[in-house]
């Protein structure tokens, strides 16, 4: 039986980059450029910019994690999107200069936007870069310590909310606080997925996720729970910000079909498509919010 052909070269690297874990860039930026027009002050050419630092950040990890994992030898039991260096589709210093090169386009963007807006940002963005190379590069991974969600909390919820919004305003309003927390609690649950459907493999790597630490039941609750705690956020914002924001429930169906799917115990392949269906809650969501937001 012969071997199916190996994707092209611009495919792999798209593959490569996991698309279906981008719109965890895209959420808060939406979100953040919605608190910014309820201000009144939307600047769209920042927003684009915000935009190609967070996507650019999020495919510099994701390359960066595969790299790493690659030569530590964590992938080969790998169940889920493909991995360039695992797989032998790319070598480890192909991907690891796709990985320098996502993150020095979002040092491009980020130096423009702390041009005009506040040179401080550059320490919000090297911070973000050196988060996301640590993830699991480096001599202790704090990947492979169980943080991996709190990183992803912070960075893909708060700092990329939060800071949408400041570099548009030149200033804290204040809302986009608790607004961030939506789209921090859905990158979390698309990280809690992903290493869910990966425990097996990650527990025999030695790479000790917050999964592996905790066990699958509990990330089972922990990923329901990334699910409520979204929902609540949009309650909370809507009865004390922007009533509008409520039509972010609307895309409470969404949720129950991969909420039903992680609870009901598929395991391994079975949760790729949550992954992906984690994926368009979350745009659909931030579609959502950012309507009621600019209502």
């Amino acid at each position: 039986m012969s071997r199916p052909e190996a994707p092209g070269l611009l495919r792999r690297y798209v593959q490569g980059a996991r698309p279906k874990t981008l719109p965890a860039s895209v959420v808060p930026v939406a979100v953040g450029t919605g608190v910014a027009a309820a201000a009144g002050h939307p600047v769209l050419w920042r927003a684009a910019l915000a935009g190609v630092v967070a996507l650019s950040l999020q495919v510099g990890t994701n390359y960066a994690n595969d790299y790493s994992d690659g030569v530590r030898g964590t992938d080969e039991a790998r169940v889920g999107p493909v991995r360039l260096v695992a797989s032998g589709l790319a070598s480890p210093a192909a991907v690891k200069r796709a990985a320098l090169a996502s993150f020095a386009l979002a040092a491009v963007a980020g130096v423009v936007l702390a041009a005009v807006v506040s040179w401080w940002l550059l320490a919000v963005g090297a911070a973000a870069i050196a988060a996301g190379w640590l993830y699991t590069g480096g001599p202790r991974p704090y990947g492979y310590a169980g943080l991996g969600e709190v990183f992803v909390f912070v960075f893909f919820g708060l700092v990329a909310t939060v800071g949408t919004a400041y570099v548009q305003l030149d200033r804290l309003a204040g809302p986009e606080w608790l607004v961030a927390v939506a789209p921090g609690l859905l990158a979390v649950a698309l990280l809690v997925v992903n290493n869910l459907r990966d425990i097996a493999g990650d527990a025999a790597s030695g790479k000790r996720t917050l999964a592996v630490r905790i066990g699958a039941p509990a990330t089972r609750a922990l990923y329901a729970g990334c699910l409520v705690g979204t929902f609540g956020v949009v309650v909370a914002v809507g009865a004390w910000y922007r009533p509008w924001a409520l039509l972010g429930l609307l895309a409470a169906p969404l949720a129950l079909g991969p909420a039903r799917a992680v609870l009901s115990g598929s395991e391994g392949a079975e949760l790729i498509g949550v992954l992906g269906r984690t994926g368009r809650l979350q745009l659909v969501i931030a579609v959502l919010i950012t309507v009621g937001l600019v209502l």
